[in-house]
C-alpha cells in the first residue's frame, strides 16, 4: 500500500497559497505559478513513494491457549534518501499504541506479540510509522504514514494437516487439528466414511470403498461448519484371503488369515468383510495391525446354514464359501 503523509499535503497546499499572490499581469502570474506548481507536485509526490507498509498476518490464525498472537508487517523505505535509523514502526490495537520489534530475520521486518483479552476472538489495529529523510534539518518533523484499519480472526476450529494425503481403500489416516467433536464426519466428496473421534485434536477414518486411482475432496463436516482439509488420492491394492473354504459345526472356530502385499500404514487397514448369512457366522472386524502385511482372526460358527464372505478391495472383489452344520 503507497500511503502519502496528509501533513505534508497540507503544508504543500499552504505554501502554494502562499506562492500566489494577485499579480498585475497573466504572464508574470503564471511565470510564477508553474515552476512553483512543478516544485510542489514534485515534492508531494516524493513523500508519496518513500515508504510502504504490509501487513504480513493473515486475517485468520488457529487460537492457542495463551492467548498471545504475533502480528508481523513489513515497513520498506522506497527511496535510498530515507533515514532507515530514523525508522520508528507502531501499532494501534484496542486504541492503545505500542512501538514494534525488528524481527529476527533479515529486511525490514518488525513484530508485536499481544495477548488479546479471554473470550475475544478478534482483533482490529493498524500500523503507523515515522520517519525521516537524509540529510533533513535538524529539529525538523518527521515524516508519518500510516496503514488502512487490519482484521485478525481467532478461530478454535480448524484443520492443521491430513497425517497422509494418499492411501489404499481401509486404510486409518489421522486428520490434526482443534475444535473437532464425536460428531463429526470426514467425507470424501459427497461420500461419509468411518470417523473415530480421538480428541479435540485428531480425528481418523479409514478410506472408504471408492473408485482407486483418482483425487477425492476431503472434507470433515460437523457443528454445522464443513472445513476443508485438502486433496486426497485412493490407490490400487489386492489382498489374498486362505483357506478359501470354511466349514464348521455350530461352536466350533477356524482361523482366517488376510494377507496384503504391503505392510499396513499408520493407524492400520480396514478390509471390508460382508455376509449373507449373518446367523451362521461370529467374527470380529478385519484390520491388519500398522507395519503387518497380514492379520489372523477366528471365525466361529453360529447357526446352520449355507453361504459366502465377501471382501471389497480396492483392486477387485472375491468371497469364501461357507457351510456351518449341526
Amino acid at each position: 500500500m503507497k500511503l502519502v503523509n496528509l501533513r505534508t499535503a497540507n503544508s504543500l497546499r499552504g505554501h502554494l497559497q502562499s506562492i500566489y499572490p494577485m499579480q498585475k499581469t497573466p504572464f508574470l502570474h503564471a511565470s510564477r505559478i508553474f515552476p512553483a506548481l512543478f516544485a510542489a507536485l514534485m515534492l508531494l509526490a516524493l513523500s508519496g513513494c518513500n515508504f510502504t507498509i504490509t501487513n504480513l498476518t493473515p486475517d485468520t490464525v488457529p487460537q492457542n491457549p495463551s492467548q498471545i498472537y504475533t502480528i508481523t508487517a513489513s515497513f520498506r523505505p522506497d527511496s535510498r534518501r530515507v533515514d532507515r535509523a530514523s525508522i520508528q514502526p507502531r501499532i494501534i490495537i484496542d486504541g492503545q499504541a505500542y512501538k514494534m520489534s525488528k524481527a529476527s530475520t533479515a529486511g525490514d521486518i518488525w513484530e508485536f506479540d499481544y495477548q488479546i483479552p479471554a473470550g475475544r476472538t478478534s482483533a482490529s489495529y493498524y500500523f503507523i510509522c515515522n520517519y525521516g529523510m537524509e540529510n533533513r534539518p535538524p529539529g525538523s518533523d518527521l515524516t508519518e504514514v500510516y496503514s488502512d484499519l487490519q482484521t485478525m480472526r481467532i478461530v478454535g476450529r480448524y484443520v492443521l494437516r491430513p497425517e497422509a494425503t494418499r492411501a489404499p481403500v481401509g486404510s486409518r489416516v489421522s486428520v490434526l487439528g482443534a475444535g473437532f467433536a464425536p460428531s463429526d464426519v470426514v467425507y470424501f466428496d459427497s461420500t461419509p466414511t468411518r470417523t473415530v473421534f480421538e480428541s479435540p485434536s485428531s480425528i481418523s477414518f479409514f478410506v472408504p470403498q471408492v473408485e482407486p486411482g483418482r483425487n477425492f475432496k476431503l472434507t470433515v463436516v460437523g457443528a454445522g461448519q464443513t472445513l476443508d482439509v485438502g486433496t486426497f488420492r485412493v490407490d490400487a491394492i489386492s489382498f489374498q484371503v486362505t483357506p478359501s473354504a470354511i466349514s464348521l459345526r455350530s461352536g466350533e472356530q477356524q482361523a482366517l488369515t488376510f494377507t496384503i502385499p504391503t505392510a499396513a500404514p499408520a493407524g492400520g487397514m480396514l478390509i471390508d468383510v460382508t455376509t449373507d448369512v449373518p446367523d451362521s457366522l461370529v467374527m470380529p472386524e478385519v484390520l491388519v495391525p500398522s507395519g503387518q502385511t497380514s492379520v489372523t482372526i477366528p471365525v466361529q460358527g453360529g447357526k446352520p446354514g449355507v453361504g459366502s464372505l465377501f471382501f471389497k478391495s480396492s483392486a477387485g472383489e472375491s468371497f469364501v464359501t461357507v457351510n456351518v452344520t449341526k
